[in-house]
């Protein structure tokens, strides 16, 4: 039996998404230790799971892989649509449990695009091969299509960079009793309409702040400064998804956003992908303090939900295998 385990991921959001620069995309983001997703697989005559989604990713794997088959469990799921990456996180991890189950390689970053993941953010796939705070190179701009390619056609994005982040950094996440975020053909067809009207000039903020802030943060232990850079990249990204979203954030990420970066230990927050889930950056020793200011930002916004602080993950997924007892 094979069983493998991974963390959530954050989408601080993506370097450019207007069609006057040479490249489109280009996303940015951080592995968590937690929540996590575990799956659990045993070669087979043919594909057995009872979970709808992992049942799909099973097939496809069993295809990709040349096997006739597995037997496919679910110990562990991300809630999903909520911005933590958990459609590229089970894919990835189903994938890769079949394939160790099976003695064969997995192949992730080739094999992802069969499987719908990373046809435009590498992040999701690059933290579950290596985990920390990684940046992709994004795709040439020349490539895109209003129509979605058909599955398979397309490469995930390079790694451009990636550091890992100081153990003594927490983050705050906060999971807001709201609707789930946009995905599948709602999410194509949004992130269509926001390219094909992107102020340009809002690319040229986000590549001096990931540049000059973001990444100088991350690699000298600056968690201050890198919080504040990420929720600004945040914000900059917003500015171009407001009119799909109803504003630079989704509500009621905003209420929340601003609510804990008045606490002094929260150093930025900002939206994961399309949210609901809001993040703050902090630091172990200033955690519970910030748990504290997210909930309080959930009560004075009369919202209910959950409030949990994560480690960051600087490896990539976990595998194991072991004989049957």
């Amino acid at each position: 039996m094979a069983r493998v385990t991974v963390g959530a991921r954050l989408h601080f959001g993506f370097q450019n998404l207007s069609l006057a620069r040479e490249r489109l995309y280009g996303g940015l983001g951080v592995a968590l230790e937690s929540p996590t997703v575990s799956v659990e697989a045993r070669s087979a005559d043919e594909v057995r799971c009872d979970d709808p989604r992992a049942d799909r990713y099973a097939r496809r794997a069993t295809d990709l892989l040349g096997i006739a088959g597995a037997d496919v469990r679910v110990r562990d799921a991300l809630p999903g649509h909520v911005g933590l990456g958990s459609g590229t996180q089970l894919a990835l991890a189903v994938l890769a449990a079949v394939a160790r189950a099976h003695d064969r390689p997995a192949n992730v970053r080739e094999n992802a695009p069969a499987l719908d993941r990373g046809g435009r953010s590498g992040v999701g796939v690059s933290t579950f091969e290596g985990g920390g705070f990684v940046v992709d190179a994004g795709h040439p701009t020349e490539r895109f299509t209003t129509a979605r390619p058909a599955r398979g056609e397309w490469l995930v994005p390079p790694v451009v960079a990636r550091h890992d982040v100081p153990d003594d950094w927490r983050f705050v996440v906060v999971l807001p009793d709201a609707e789930s975020g946009r995905s599948g053909d709602d999410e194509d067809a949004s992130m269509r309409s926001v390219v094909e009207r992107a102020d340009p000039a809002i690319a040229d903020e986000v590549s001096a702040t990931l540049l000059r802030r973001a990444l100088p943060a991350v690699a000298g232990d600056d968690p201050e400064t890198f919080g504040s850079a990420v929720a600004e990249i945040g914000r900059l990204n917003g500015a171009w998804y407001a009119d799909e979203q109803g504003g630079v954030y989704r509500p009621p990420v905003g209420e929340l956003v601003t609510a804990m970066e008045a606490s002094p230990s929260v150093f930025g927050a900002g939206q994961s992908s399309w949210g609901p889930a809001v993040y703050g950056v902090t630091t172990r020793g200033r955690a519970d303090a910030a748990v504290e200011a997210a909930e309080a930002a959930l009560d004075a916004a009369g919202v209910g939900g959950d409030v949990r602080v994560a480690r960051p993950r600087n490896r990539g997924a976990s595998v194991n295998c072991k004989t049957r007892d």
